[in-house]
């Protein structure tokens, strides 16, 4: 059995910082290979998947490519660049297989609990746009992941579709919708939840609650220090591990700074929350039934993209607009206002400064959408709810992102809006910066980090044979070979109760 909580084990193969989807992924994957291997994790929260990871926090789940059209980003030149949303969409069949096994092994309750059938629509208006969705559309089509896509311009197919987003639109600008019958909406915070509580009974697991961990130090044996605090009680204490992942949001830049390894230098963080208006109407909740994505606002970051999007999260069906973009120097939800200013290091002052100066129109941004008042919030609701009502919905706060940045050559820093992996040299620690698309590309992600930090074994025939039952296209493409993706379809969406 496992150990009890905050029963620190002084020795294991492996610790992961925070309880996320992320560390529960990798814990998982690393136990299915060798159930020998002995893990501790820690958490600063009183349970699984609270920050970044829950659905409350998630800025859109069940991220497949299909509808976020910043992932298809329109270059200077007029040209639309689709590679971004190929690897998604790869990535999250990827995790579709792994979800499977985990469904098949009986690690996982119900599918029906963490991930539910949900179509994927774009919706834009005005010939430009209209222009550019056709575009979008039609390149994708040269790819199978995104073969059963329709494209439309005719608004009365758009209100069968989504009949709340077009009931009292206006017929005279052009609008045009995409929408994918395949789509699915995943509650990652009761899947973290779910991978947690099986590692729990595994042997040779520990986990702790209401621990935050709060440095590391090589060991001088090639292994790792790493020291932690009982928020409880206050005491600190140190375990020693062969090998760290930092996968605690927000705060993961902290602990990869104070981590010794000289990957770490030169990267920054600028954080961004978000903000919800959650429907109360229940008849509007019913007659939705999609996430329709637009197009974000000239200068805004990516994870700002507006969305109509229906839920089902612990179970009940929610609708949800926005996020709205606020801002905090929190890293965390739960975390400090010193964040930003204590992240900041000789190291990756530079590139923040350079970063920051050439990305004022994203502080502009974040500062107009910071003043906006409830009837300048219901003016943005209205652009996908026509005639919508004030008092039908409530605004919540969402989770924080911090957005990577880090050195560059030619511009001295960059804003990246995604997701970093830093490795050490040695493989002994990585860590993973950023955010979107995130948790639906965990699965890609933690076997990345497999390969690299657990090189050696890896490769072996054993773990080899072992990654390919866990995910069966391991080590194909799934975007080139439209035979084996029909088949990996057929068969994940039968074992997660998705339909054809």
């Amino acid at each position: 059995m496992a150990k009890q909580v905050n029963s620190f084990v002084r020795q294991t193969d492996v610790v992961l910082m925070g309880a996320g989807i992320m560390s529960a992924t990798l814990g998982m994957i690393l136990k299915e290979l060798d159930p020998s291997i002995t893990i501790q994790i820690f958490e600063r929260l009183d349970q699984a998947g609270l920050e970044s990871s829950d659905a409350w926090h998630n800025a859109g789940t069940g991220h497949a490519a299909y509808c976020e059209l910043n992932y298809t980003p329109q270059k200077v030149d007029g040209s639309i660049d689709i590679s971004k949303a190929v690897k998604i969409s790869e990535s999250f069949e990827v995790s579709k297989e792994f979800w499977s096994y985990l469904v098949e092994k009986k690690y996982l309750p119900s599918p029906e609990e963490f991930i539910s059938p949900m179509p994927h629509m774009s919706l834009v208006w005005g010939q430009a746009n209209v222009d550019f969705l056709r575009k979008r559309y039609e390149l994708l089509q040269g790819n199978p992941l995104f073969k059963g896509m329709i494209y439309t311009e005719d608004s009365e197919l758009i209100a069968q579709w989504a009949p709340l987003v077009m009931r009292g639109r206006s017929t005279k600008q052009p609008i045009a919708a995409t929408r994918m019958e395949i789509g699915t909406d995943v509650d990652f915070g009761s899947l973290t939840r779910g991978i947690i509580h099986q590692l729990s009974t595994m042997e040779g697991v520990t986990i702790h609650y209401n621990v935050e961990a709060l440095d590391l130090d090589p060991d001088g044996k090639g292994g790792w220090d790493v020291f932690i605090k009982d928020l409880s009680s206050g005491k600190k204490n140190k375990v020693n591990t062969n090998f760290v992942f930092i996968g605690a949001g927000g705060a993961t830049l902290h602990l990869l700074k104070r981590a010794e390894i000289e990957e770490r230098k030169g990267y920054g963080g600028f954080p961004v929350g978000g903000l919800w208006l959650k429907c109360l109407n229940e008849e509007l909740i019913q007659k939705h039934n999609a996430k329709v994505y637009g197009k974000a606002t000239v200068g805004s970051p990516p994870m700002s993209v507006p969305h109509i999007d229906t839920r089902i999260i612990n179970g009940k069906r929610e609708l949800l607009f926005g996020p709205f973009a606020g801002f905090s120097t929190k890293f965390l939800k739960n975390g400090s206002l010193l964040d930003l200013p204590k992240s900041i290091r000789l190291d990756n002052a530079i590139p923040m400064m350079f970063a920051g100066m050439k990305n004022m129109p994203l502080t502009k941004y974040l500062i107009e959408q910071v003043r906006q008042t409830p009837e300048q919030r219901l003016l943005a609701l209205r652009e996908y709810v026509p005639f919508t009502k004030l008092e039908d919905w409530e605004l919540l706060e969402a989770g924080q992102r911090v957005q990577v940045i880090k050195k560059d050559k030619e511009e001295g820093g960059v804003l990246e809006f995604g997701t970093e992996l830093v490795v050490s040299a040695d493989g002994t620690v990585a860590a993973l910066l950023g955010a979107s698309p995130g948790a639906s590309t965990a699965v890609s992600v933690m076997l990345d980090i497999v390969s690299r930090c657990f090189k050696n074994r890896s490769q072996s025939d054993h773990w080899g044979k072992k990654l390919k039952q866990m995910v069966p296209s391991f080590g194909l493409a799934l975007s080139k070979d439209e035979k084996l993706l029909t088949e990996t379809r057929q068969r994940t969406s039968a074992i997660l109760g998705l339909g054809k």
